[in-house]
């Protein structure tokens, strides 16, 4: 019987598990599925913990819950892939052989990765909200927070969701004026980039929101260090930054396996072919979601998208056929802004977030880059639609894996093409 295996139970392995389930056990397959943890968390719920728009219990629950049975579920540690062996070693001293692999171990923080960011008062008055601990913990600290001086940072990119950084500080605001204490509280915006976002577009309009709440924005900052004693951190061209709470985001890396198995880049990311998922390893060896080396947002969307054309490929691989070259970086985002709305954003490799319609072309009903109460409501919404359709690898309707250009208005790019 051939073996196909699935390093990681996180959103994107779920998702594959559930595809592969389909049609590999009917084809003769076994299907096995790694992963340490057997706790699945909802991480885009990791956002609204700190604020209590969702309680802990609300991001948890089992992984088995969402494998498929036909699945075998080990719960070990992976030490490290040997592709010349077709051969995956846990850490328990076990071996699995494998005949196709998909490596879908995501990427984790590394705040040791910046002097002085991982000190003594690391969840104390520097914290995280990337991961269950530290979006827990700051939840508990801004309870009775007095104010002061909040900054919100980004160590250097890629990191998983790019806007959440945005989003935790749209909704630092609104939840600071919401409890009357917004006069208190300064916040300012620090990032490793020239504006707001990544794109230019949607960079101007995040730019004019942060601008519009009073948020200052503190651009091209490459952290060197952070000074807890005297709460500051530095830039390497000599800026700083005082904080009274420091809320970051670390350097994001792929698991630490894949810098055992000596094939990743400088920050574990593996190697993948950007359209068909295959990695530039080994053929029968395949990427999918965070952990890829890939030019596209390391988000949950992402990896659904991505899930429904592996999927496919996978099946072109057992049968001999050529891959198909159909993935183009598709990502659909809804970014809160607070005060109960947000802005929704679709792109891809080639397109950048605009404005306009969506799903439906021009029939929406959900407005590209513009605040609305809808908006957010389906940002809440998408819990629900994660735990019972994304990670049984069931399709959004009328959300296609590749990004359709009906209802947007593209020439905002070219026009912003012409301004800069």
């Amino acid at each position: 019987m051939k073996k196909a295996v699935i390093l990681g139970a996180g959103t994107a392995g779920t998702m594959m598990a559930n595809h592969l389930a389909k049609k590999l056990p009917e084809m003769g397959w076994e299907l096995t599925v790694v992963d340490q943890e057997k706790t699945h968390y909802y991480q885009p719920g990791f956002l609204f913990v700190p604020f209590g728009i969702y309680e802990p219990k609300d991001v948890v629950k089992p992984i088995t819950d969402f494998l498929p049975s036909i699945a075998n579920v080990v719960n070990e540690k992976i030490d490290r892939v040997l592709p010349d062996e077709n051969k995956v070693l846990l850490q328990n001293g076990e071996a699995l052989n494998y005949d196709i692999l998909v490596i879908a171990t995501g990427s984790q923080i590394a705040p040791d990765e910046v002097e002085g960011m991982l000190c003594d008062q690391w969840h104390k008055e520097i914290f995280d909200f990337y991961t269950y601990e530290g979006t827990c913990a700051l939840g508990e600290k801004l309870k009775d927070w007095k104010g002061g001086k909040l900054v919100v940072h980004v160590t250097e990119m890629p990191i998983k969701c790019p806007v959440a950084p945005l989003e935790f500080a749209f909704l630092a605001d609104a939840f600071f004026v919401e409890k009357g204490m917004r006069d208190k509280v300064d916040i300012t915006f620090v990032t490793p980039l020239s504006g707001a976002f990544t794109k230019p577009v949607a960079s101007d309009k995040l730019g004019y929101l942060l601008k519009e709440k009073n948020i200052t924005i503190v651009p091209d900052f490459a952290i060197e260090r952070v000074d807890s004693e005297n709460r500051k951190i530095h830039d390497y061209g000599g800026k700083e930054v005082e904080y009274d709470l420091l809320v970051t985001v670390p350097t994001n890396m792929g698991d630490s396996m894949v810098e055992r198995s000596g094939f990743g880049d400088d920050l574990n990311f593996i190697p993948t072919d950007k359209c068909t998922l295959q990695s530039k390893v080994a053929d029968n060896i395949f990427v999918i979601g965070d952990a890829t080396n890939l030019p596209a947002s390391k988000a949950g969307s992402v990896a659904h998208f991505e899930a429904e054309i592996l999927y496919d490929n996978i099946l072109r691989f057992i049968d001999g056929k050529p891959l198909g070259e159909t993935f183009d970086g598709h990502s659909n985002c809804f970014i809160e802004t607070g005060h109960g709305k947000a802005l929704l954003i679709d792109f891809n490799y080639t397109h950048e977030p605009v404005e306009g319609s969506f799903p439906l072309g021009t029939l929406g009903p959900l407005k590209l880059l513009k605040e609305s109460r809808v908006n957010h409501l389906g940002k809440l919404a998408f819990r629900w639609v994660y735990w019972n359709i994304l990670l049984k690898g069931r399709p959004i309707p009328f959300v296609p894996a590749t990004m359709s250009e009906a209802g947007k208005q593209l020439e905002q790019i070219n026009q912003q093409t012409i301004i800069d």
